[in-house]
């Protein structure tokens, strides 16, 4: 396998290096530019993101990598049937950054790819949309964030929600006090999960690149439930349903709130399902933040029970002094302390499912956005990614708390943690070769 290093070059060989100079990389773009896109991960979420992109228009496609035969193929050809020329189709994501021609990557491949992609693709000069979570780890996140800061290229999380109209009219009455003093916030997602089984040791399916699938990540030998989805449920590669989902609703308490790192966290959970079966994770899990201010933030995560508040899979509530606001995809309503309806904008199109594959007009929205963070022409970003970074800690911080078995307190300034059980979560042992974010 060729290694990061031997792409790299050695100039940037060493743990960490970050020394490309990204301005010779890129195309300077005017506001009318079409903006050239690549996409890493085309199967599932990728899939509607590629959609989505070609909807929002303004760009070429211009490279699909994908280490699916299958996916690949077909995701050159949904390019192709919606009337735009042919991209180039590629298994190796290292490839793709090659191209000089290239102005943004948008990453969709499995969690313990995203941060890698996305420091090699801000190294070489490129734009990067990367679908949460920013990092498979804390550690990755903040490397993400140095990154981008480095090289001073757009990076934009998928937290869509960050781009809502009605969401942001809310944060903007909540904010000039419609709500009085804030002081909590519930967040909750429920789903049917079923059984991932009891996986075994097979050959690599001839339609997978197995190698390159695990990328950065130490190897081990393929079974026959981790691809395409279930890899979610073991720690090797996979963050559990805090980072997987609570990171959307858990954003958009911490962004009501106004509060960054917490200074304390709390889990209670466990796996309560299929309980002989591969999932190494909870299944039902409930986490609480306490921040400096005495604010605090909960999320209650049902894997395999869809259970429903106020009619909402998933969603939000913020408490004030003066009354109460639920917020979800759809908009929001806000209420008084008596309970009764002051205002609500909801949207027609209801966008509060559990299922994210299929895009929607949120995302939508979002990519808009990030294309015109790109073009230079949008007066605000969305989701910058060190926004990003602090609601993706939060679901990392749950998952640290969760698995200590113990109440962890941190550091309100960056989020860091304290007890060595807790510091040894904080990043992850690589793949010789793949060690830029050790």
């Amino acid at each position: 396998m060729t290694t990061r290093r031997h792409f790299l070059g050695t100039a940037a060989a060493a743990a960490g290096a970050l020394s490309f100079a990204a301005g010779s990389y890129s195309r300077i773009l005017g506001a009318n530019d079409r903006v050239n896109v690549g996409f890493m991960g085309t199967h599932s979420r990728g899939k509607g993101l590629l959609k989505s992109y070609m909807k929002v228009g303004g760009i070429n496609v211009t490279h699909i990598c994908d280490v699916d035969s299958r996916v690949l193929k077909q995701s050159v050809a949904d390019v192709k049937s919606a009337d735009r020329p042919a991209p180039k189709a590629e298994t190796d994501i290292r490839r793709v950054l090659e191209d000089q021609s290239l102005d943004a990557i948008v990453i969709a491949a499995p969690d313990h790819w995203h941060a890698p992609a996305a420091i090699m693709a801000l190294e070489a000069g490129k734009n990067v949309y990367i679908e949460k979570p920013c990092g498979q780890n804390p550690r990755e996140g903040e490397l993400v964030v140095a990154a981008q800061q480095r090289y001073g290229k757009v990076v934009q999380m998928g937290n869509q929600q960050r781009s809502s109209n009605e969401s942001k009219e809310l944060f903007g009455l909540i904010r000039n006090g419609v709500l009085g003093d804030t002081y909590r916030a519930e967040t909750w997602y429920g789903n049917d999960r079923t059984t991932i089984g009891n996986g075994k040791p097979v050959d690599v399916p001839d339609w997978l690149n197995w190698d390159l699938w695990q990328g950065p990540a130490q190897r081990r030998a393929y079974h026959d439930n981790y691809v395409h989805y279930n890899w979610h449920w073991f720690w090797h590669w996979g963050t559990g349903e805090s980072v997987n989902n609570g990171t959307h609703e858990l954003d958009v308490g911490r962004w009501m709130l106004e509060e960054n790192f917490p200074e304390e966290v709390s889990t209670e959970g466990g796996r309560h399902f299929y309980q002989t079966d591969d999932w190494e994770m909870y299944d039902t899990l409930d986490v609480s933040f306490r921040f400096a201010s005495g604010k605090t933030l909960t999320w209650s995560g049902q894997s395999c029970n869809r259970v429903s508040r106020f009619g909402r899979d998933r969603g939000t509530i913020v408490y004030g002094t003066k009354g109460f606001a639920i917020v979800d995809r759809s908009g929001y309503e806000l209420f008084g302390l008596d309970g009764k309806l002051k205002k609500s904008n909801l949207l027609k199109e209801k966008t509060s499912s559990s299922d994210l594959v299929g895009a929607g007009s949120l995302t939508d929205l979002h990519i808009e956005n990030f294309l015109d963070n790109v073009r230079g022409t949008a007066s605000t970003q969305s989701s910058p990614i060190a926004e990003g970074h602090k609601s993706v800690l939060l679901c990392h911080l749950a998952n640290i708390a969760y698995r200590t078995g113990r109440t962890v307190s941190c550091d309100p300034k960056n989020g860091h943690v304290a007890g060595a059980d807790a510091k040894a979560l904080w990043g992850r042992k690589y793949e010789s070769g793949w060690d830029m974010v050790s």
